[in-house]
């Protein structure tokens, strides 16, 4: 067996680069950094983790830098400034191998609204408000429970309903909006709007977590686009003029930087017969998608209006000490299938725990299965995908 060779090595830096940035599985990143350390540090210096991010949510650019915050006291070494930089990398590099896990996993996945904030436009202030937006059910205390916008002559005028979601960082991938029904109007119209189109991005005024308390507040704060910053304007979507939940899922995965998510409804379809007058009624919305929080947060530093991503590792073990429904119930046939196969690699000594961990998690092995030599060596375990 004396005709080993390096695949990488032998194939060159940029054919392996080439090759390596077709992988569209954090897990397969994972495999590749665990053949040897060789390879390992060619992943890190070459940023796949994050090209990988990039790639599936182009948000990710907008991340200006990565910090870990740790209550955990670490000793500083002195060292060269190359050992400076190796250290960052090999920050970003599980950073964004974690929040690869995340954006291509479907674990996970719940209403993510925390409240409403404002509407462009209410007809009748509160009875109608956005608030009403958040009760699944059309009836609530035994009044039909919807948002209005104001009466309109002309059909093209828009409106928007803005909310603020359960994290300063969501992975939105569907939107969902029932328009509401006026079963108490003659022929039971129905008030939806033609299309509608999502922008997701923060607040210039403030990350607090107010919301609005009157309708002239609702419409001030609607009405001055200044007070936010969109990250993400999504493709326009037709809505149907039907009274059910209807699901609008985003070409892909995205990241909303800042937690706040605005619904722009374009055009009228419906007019009140009373005063003929074009109405958009909604009467339920919900944000479909994935907290990161507490894993990663976001700051916005003001001065700049840099965004820097934040990462408590403390936070990622209590999560996934925690668990998930899924995880309560078994595993998957991929990991499944995955543990047996490897599971034969070690007992034929061609793998070590340390290995193993690095592809699937923390593992405990019997005292049987302490033989063979180390490919690895490093902490990777935090690669494995994350508990929701």
């Amino acid at each position: 067996m004396e005709n080993r060779w390096d695949f990488l090595e032998w194939l060159g830096p940029d054919a392996s680069t080439a090759v390596l940035m077709l992988l569209d599985d954090p897990g397969d990143l994972v495999r590749v950094s665990s053949v040897s350390r060789s390879w390992r540090r060619f992943v890190i210096a070459n940023g796949f983790t994050k090209n990988l991010c990039l790639r599936i949510s182009p948000e990710v650019s907008k991340f200006a830098q990565v910090v870990e915050v740790s209550t955990v006291s670490k000793t500083t070494e002195v060292g060269s400034s190359s050992a400076v930089e190796w250290q960052s990398m090999e920050r970003e590099h599980k950073v964004y191998l974690y929040l690869g896990h995340c954006l291509s996993s479907p674990k996970g996945k719940r209403d993510c609204i925390y409240q409403a904030i404002c509407a462009s436009s209410t007809d009748n202030y509160p009875d109608e408000s956005i608030e009403n937006t958040l009760e699944p059910s059309e009836i609530a205390d035994r009044r039909p429970s919807y948002w209005s916008s104001g009466g309109q002559r002309e059909a093209s005028v828009p409106e928007s309903l803005t909310y603020r979601l359960v994290a300063n960082l969501c992975i939105v991938s569907e939107i969902k909006i029932r328009p509401f029904k006026a079963f108490f109007q003659p022929g039971d119209p129905v008030y939806s709007a033609k299309s509608v189109r999502f922008r997701m991005g923060y607040s210039r005024l403030g990350q607090g977590l107010s919301s609005c308390i009157t309708n002239e507040y609702a419409e001030h704060q609607s009405a001055d686009d200044d007070n936010y910053y969109w990250t993400y304007t999504s493709p326009e979507f037709p809505m149907l003029q039907e009274n059910v939940l209807q699901s609008f899922k985003l070409p892909s995965p995205v990241i909303c930087l800042g937690g706040i998510l605005q619904i722009e409804l374009l055009g009228r379809v419906q007019k009140q017969e009373t005063d003929d007058l074009y109405y958009i009624c909604v009467c339920h919305v919900q944000v479909i998608g994935r907290p990161l929080s507490p894993v990663l947060g976001l700051d916005i530093l003001e001065s700049t209006g840099s965004l820097v991503l934040k990462f408590f590792p403390e936070a990622r073990s209590c999560t996934v000490s925690e668990g998930t429904e899924e995880d309560e119930a078994g595993e998957s046939p991929s990991r499944h299938s995955s543990t047996v196969t490897l599971g034969h690699l070690r007992a034929v000594g061609r793998w070590n725990g340390a290995s193993l961990s690095a592809l699937l998690g923390p593992m405990q092995f019997s005292d049987d299965d302490n033989d063979g030599d180390s490919d690895g060596g490093d902490d990777d375990a935090f690669e494995e995908e994350p508990a929701a």
